[in-house]
C-alpha cells in the first residue's frame, strides 16, 4: 500500500492527513500553530503534526511516498521555508518545512506551496473535468489567488506569485493594507479590513444611519454582514466590497483567461449571496473577454489541505494524468 500526505501550516492550526493512493483520508491531526518563540518551533509542531497523523493512519512516517505543503507564505522557495510571515513576532523569521519533513518521512518528494496554490490544486483535482486553466480566489482575513494556467501551477520564482490581493484597485489609496501599501483589494475587502472601511464611508457621509459599533475595538466584517437589509451603512458597506470583488475578479479573468474561478474562504462562505452574487451578476458586464464559470469551493475550510494532499498525489500538479499507479 502507498501512502501521501498533505500539510496546512496556517497562523491558526497546523493540519495534517494521511492518504492512501486512492486519496481517501486514513488519518489525521490537527494542532494550534505556535507563535514562537521561533520558527523552529513552529517547523516542530508542523512535524509533530504529521508524526501524529501518521500514528493515526498506522503507518510508519517513512512509508509516506511524498508530501504536499500549503502554507502561509512569503517563501524562500530555494531552502525551502517562510520567511517573516505576518501576523508573528519578529523572533519568527524563517519556518524551515521542506528539509525537515523531507528526512521525517524520507523522501526527496515533498512539494511547498502558498496555500491558494494549494487551493487551486485542490480544486483542479477534484473537479468533474479537471480543467488546465482555473483560479482559486479566498477572501477571508486576507485575499490571494492559486492560479493554474495551461496545466501549470504558476508560483514565480520566489513562489510568490498569486498575491492578487495586493493589486491595486483603489488608486486614491483611501486605505492601507495590512502589508503597508495603500489602495490594495485586500485593503478594502478582506475580513480584516471591511471594518476599516466601514468606518471611512461613515467618515465621508456623516449624516448616514447606522448602528453599526464603529468605536468598538472588537467590531468585525461580520457586523457589517449581519446588518445587511437593516442598516443603512452596513448595505453602503456591502455594496462597496461588492464593487472592488468585481474589479479584483475581472482583473483577474483578463489577467490568466481561466474556464472557472472558484471562490472560497470564511467571507464568502458565511455570506454567499452578499459576496458571491454580486461578482456573478457583474463580471459578465466588465469581462471583454470569454466569463469564466464562478463557483463556490465545495471543500470549505479543507480545500488547502485538500490540495494539499493531491499535491502529493500527483507531482505537485492537482493534474490526475499524474497520478502514481
Amino acid at each position: 500500500m502507498v501512502y501521501y500526505a498533505g500539510v496546512d501550516l496556517g497562523a491558526t492550526n497546523v493540519r495534517a492527513v494521511v492518504g492512501d493512493g486512492e486519496g481517501r483520508t486514513v488519518g489525521s491531526s490537527k494542532n494550534g500553530t505556535p507563535r514562537g518563540p521561533t520558527g523552529i518551533d513552529v517547523t516542530e509542531k508542523v512535524l509533530a503534526t504529521l508524526r501524529e497523523a501518521c500514528a493515526d493512519a498506522g503507518v510508519e512516517p517513512a512509508r509516506v511516498e511524498a508530501v504536499g505543503i500549503g502554507s502561509i507564505g512569503p517563501f524562500d522557495l530555494a531552502e525551502g521555508a517562510v520567511i517573516d510571515p505576518a501576523n508573528f513576532p519578529d523572533t519568527v523569521d524563517r519556518i524551515p518545512l521542506t528539509g525537515p519533513i523531507s528526512v521525517l518521512v524520507d523522501s526527496g518528494e515533498v512539494y511547498l506551496h502558498n496555500d491558494t496554490n494549494a487551493g487551486v490544486i485542490g480544486e483542479r483535482f477534484h473537479s468533474d473535468r479537471n480543467p488546465d486553466d482555473m483560479v482559486y480566489v479566498t477572501i477571508s482575513s486576507g485575499i490571494g489567488a492559486g492560479v493554474c494556467c495551461d496545466g501549470q501551477i504558476i508560483a514565480g520564482w520566489d513562489g510568490n506569485a498569486g498575491e492578487v490581493g495586493h493589486c491595486v484597485v483603489d488608486p486614491r489609496g483611501r486605505l492601507t493594507c495590512g502589508c503597508g501599501k495603500e489602495g490594495h483589494w485586500e485593503g478594502y475587502c478582506s475580513g480584516n479590513n471591511i471594518p476599516e472601511y466601514a468606518r471611512l464611508l461613515a467618515e465621508d457621509d456623516p449624516t448616514i444611519d447606522t448602528s453599526l459599533p464603529l468605536e468598538d475595538p472588537d467590531f468585525t466584517a461580520k457586523d457589517v454582514f449581519d446588518l445587511a437589509g437593516q442598516d443603512e451603512l452596513a448595505d453602503h458597506t456591502i455594496e462597496q466590497v461588492a464593487h472592488w470583488n468585481v474589479i479584483g475578479i475581472t482583473n483577474i479573468v483578463h489577467s490568466y483567461a481561466p474556464l472557472v474561478v472558484s471562490l472560497g474562504g470564511a467571507v464568502v462562505l458565511h455570506n454567499e449571496d452578499l459576496v458571491v452574487d454580486p461578482i456573478r451578476e457583474r463580471v459578465p458586464e466588465m469581462v471583454m473577454s470569454n466569463v469564466p464559470e464562478i463557483t463556490v469551493t465545495e471543500h470549505g475550510d479543507d480545500v488547502v489541505l485538500e490540495g494539499a494532499l493531491a499535491s502529493a498525489m500527483t507531482e505537485g500538479t492537482g493534474d490526475r494524468r499524474r497520478l502514481r499507479g
